[in-house]
């Protein structure tokens, strides 16, 4: 995301970088829309079945797709018989690489501004076999029962060839990449040489395992021809950028495709462009009826990449004060050869703490599987349990307390860089949150606290999640004369309150109610190309949203005319309140936008526009913060970890809706959970298959898993941001699973470096 918004440079610039004027919502929020906890507005209809999803679009004469996999890593398809498939009850086709259609190569993520697909691989085009997993069939039947069982009768032989699927023999190969255009690697003077010097230092490995993206709603699409264009409700993070790359692969002008997603039962990365979306395009072209695809969710282990495994060393110095001589991040990645997905696990290191000499490299593994993608945090979630595990080791070492350890070392400007930040309040977090969770109540020494049966112990990590705003968003704005307003942008709702949010933004923006406000998104019919992703979407919108509100402005000015209360003034002097426009400290100078358009003789005003380019990260280093705060008890005689309590504090910038923001925390914390304790997918390197591909056997967070969790913020509003706020959706998930780590230690004296946290590494 850095890379596409350095495109940005030498524009014209926002009115919130340096010597511009601040963003008037953060000052005041005239309405009292923006900071009150507005329920979200989808809810209602989601409860009562109203709310339909990829899956549950009625198209007359529909059909239903399911998919065939491969059981080998790689190698090549000797003999399809489909013969038993095509006689099966209700089946249309059977679509395999002898008569799939001829597509052009999937622009993959990262590789265009639009670019949504997984992979480049070639999909379905010829015999070879690329990862186990990999689609080899797709049947059309009547049902959606019919199709499964036909899948299930075809029968593959396969010339094996040789393939690396063993992460240790692959790190032998490793190489460099680079992360949305920037090269993984930093060196600031010679940090193995200050390691060397320093009178205290720690030295360790820290293993994350692979993760798999289980989101509520499984990946679904029900899509359909109209002779050359192509009309696809599907479950994605980016409807402009799935029609943008679908276009590419055939043929089309990205006109000629229209993609909707009103509702998406959550994302975190992984809802993007597939190959399931591709093939079932292809097969309804063929058969020349729509089509409706689901995965099942071991579809979803074979055909839709989640988080690679890492191998992370962290060394820190330190000298007698607790000051770091020295911080080294280095380590190895699982990826693939055909994406542009390297776990960026360096990312944190880059900006949180201070250190005389820095040394962060991440190198690729390249292995025969599956592509993997961006899930929740990426980099961040796991770079943090390493970096934080190893930061409470040294002030264990040290005899510092860990939270004054990491206090002392508080960047004064960003360490890698040099930019000043454009607000940083996470000292403040860090004090507010250990004085509410009574973490002067901790015992340094481990294994000292016991009741019954359980060890109890406590421990805390630092969070971090960078800011973005990608290029690309836009607004449209329609003001009826009876002062209601719709907004029309091409955003996303995958559970986090997005319309909601804006229907408050919007509101202050404006001078009206909620109730005045309607949010229409999740279409390509509607402006911008939103990706919901990297924390930056509430962001995006908003600014799109104050661009589209100034232009309007500008309109109603020329239509109140020269006898309106508002004459003669500019722009720059208007606000939004009451119902209509109003001079700037100036209570008597208003005039409501009935009466404007009624003077114009207008029914509505509509506008539509789009923000400068985020030139606000080429001026200040731009991150949210956090200090997690986590008790566990762990069995002194099964070895069970429970976590009993936790609590996150943080710094990200003005928080627009207190309810939706507390859940997204929560729910960031809640999937830390699973991180640090049980998830993991497990990949046999014997033939490259992920073997616990069900919700039975990859164990996630469960009700009685989570525990009483407790938000809190600082809420100072960022003067560089729209409307002051930074990303809340990931910031959650870091930290947690080193802070959970650390509790482990303190109530047990056994430093677990390898996650999940499971109860066989406690006994």
């Amino acid at each position: 995301m850095q890379a596409i918004m350095k495109k940005g440079v030498g524009l014209a610039p926002d009115r919130w970088i340096p010597g511009g004027v601040p963003d008037p919502l953060i000052a005041r929020a005239k309405n009292g829309s923006i900071g009150t906890a507005l329920s979200r507005i989808d809810g209602p209809l989601k409860v009562q079945g109203h709310a339909r999803f990829a899956a549950e679009f009625d198209i007359e004469n529909m059909t239903y797709a399911a998919l065939a996999y491969s059981t080998i890593p790689k190698g090549r398809i000797a003999a399809l018989d489909v013969a038993a498939a095509e006689a099966s009850p209700g089946v249309l086709l059977v679509m395999t690489h002898h008569n799939c259609p001829r597509l052009k190569p999937t622009p993959v993520f990262l590789s265009d501004d639009k670019a949504a697909g997984g992979s480049d691989l070639p999909v379905m085009q010829d015999e070879c076999i690329y990862w186990n997993g990999q689609p080899i069939a797709l049947v059309l039947a009547e049902t959606h029962e019919q199709a499964q069982h036909a899948a299930s009768l075809i029968r593959a032989t396969y010339v094996e060839e040789p393939a690396e699927t063993c992460f240790a023999q692959a790190k032998k190969h490793a190489r460099h990449v680079e992360f949305q255009g920037e090269p993984l690697q930093v060196a600031i003077g010679d940090a193995e040489e200050a390691l060397a010097a320093a009178p205290f230092a720690v030295d360790s490995l820290y293993e994350t395992p692979r993760h798999n993206h289980n989101a509520i709603e499984l990946h679904a699409a029900t899509l359909i021809w109209d002779g050359d264009d192509l009309r696809l409700h599907d479950a994605t993070q980016g409807v402009a950028h799935t029609a943008w790359t679908l276009a590419q692969i055939f043929g089309l002008d990205e006109s000629q495709v229209h993609v909707s997603s009103p509702y998406v039962g959550g994302g975190f990365g992984g809802k993007t462009l597939w190959w399931h979306q591709i093939l079932a395009a292809a097969a309804a072209r063929l058969a020349k009826r729509p089509v409706r695809v689901t995965l099942s969710r071991e579809g979803v282990y074979r055909l839709v990449g989640g988080r690679a495994n890492t191998e992370q060393r962290v060394a820190l110095g330190a000298d007698t004060d607790g000051k770091f001589k020295a911080l080294i991040h280095t380590g190895y990645a699982a990826m693939t050869t055909h994406n542009a997905m390297p776990e960026p696990f360096i990312l944190p290191a880059m900006s949180m703490y201070g250190a005389e000499a820095i040394k962060l490299d991440v190198q690729v593994a390249d292995l025969d599987m599956l592509a993997n993608t961006f899930m929740r945090a990426p980099g961040e979630s796991v770079g943090t349990f390493a970096l934080e595990s190893a930061i409470d080791e040294l002030a264990e070492r040290m005899e510092i307390d860990p939270i004054e350890l990491r206090l002392r070392n508080e960047p004064g400007k960003d360490p890698v860089n040099g930019l000043p930040f454009s607000a940083r309040h996470s000292a403040q977090a860090w004090r507010d949150g250990a004085e509410r969770f009574g973490w002067a109540d901790r015992n340094a020494l481990p294994g000292m606290r016991r009741e019954g049966e359980w060890l109890v112990g406590m421990g805390a990590a630092g969070a971090t999640y960078p800011y973005y705003r990608m290029p690309g968003s836009a607004a449209r704005l329609t003001l009826r004369r009876d002062g209601h307003v719709t907004v029309d942008v091409a955003a996303h709702e995958m559970g986090m309150g997005t319309a909601t949010v804006h229907t408050q933004v919007t509101a202050d923006r404006l001078g009206l109610s909620s109730e005045q406000v309607t949010v229409n998104y999740g279409d390509t019919s509607l402006p911008g190309t939103i990706l919901a992703g990297g924390s930056q979407q509430t962001a995006a919108v908003g600014a799109a949203v104050r661009a589209a509100f100034d232009a309007m402005v500008a309109e109603l000015l020329k239509l109140a005319g020269n006898t309106s209360p508002l004459a003669g003034l500019k722009p720059s002097e208007i606000e939004g309140r009451d119902g209509g426009l109003g001079k700037i400290g100036d209570p008597a100078a208003h005039e409501s936008y009935a009466a404007i358009l009624a003077r114009a003789q207008r029914e509505e005003l509509q506008v539509e526009a789009k923000p400068a380019m985020p030139l606000e990260i080429m001026h200040w280093s731009m991150h949210s913060h956090g200090a997690m705060f986590c008790e566990v008890r762990v069995n002194a005689i099964t070895g069970e970890p429970r976590v009993s309590r936790f609590l996150g504090s943080f710094d990200c910038g003005r928080i627009l809706n207190p309810k939706t923001a507390a859940s997204q925390f929560r729910g960031g914390m809640i999937m830390g959970l699973g991180l640090a304790l049980t998830e993991e997918a497990q990949f046999d390197e014997r033939k490259g298959r992920i073997m616990n591909a069900s919700l039975s056997d990859y164990h996630l967070p469960v009700h009685m898993d989570v525990p009483k969790i407790e938000v809190m913020w600082t809420d100072i509003p960022d003067p560089h941001t729209p409307m002051g706020a930074r990303g809340i959706g990931e910031i959650g998930i870091t930290g947690t699973a080193a802070a959970i780590a650390n509790a482990v230690y303190n109530a047990t004296g056994k430093r677990v470096r390898s996650l999940p946290i499971t109860l066989d590494k406690l006994i």
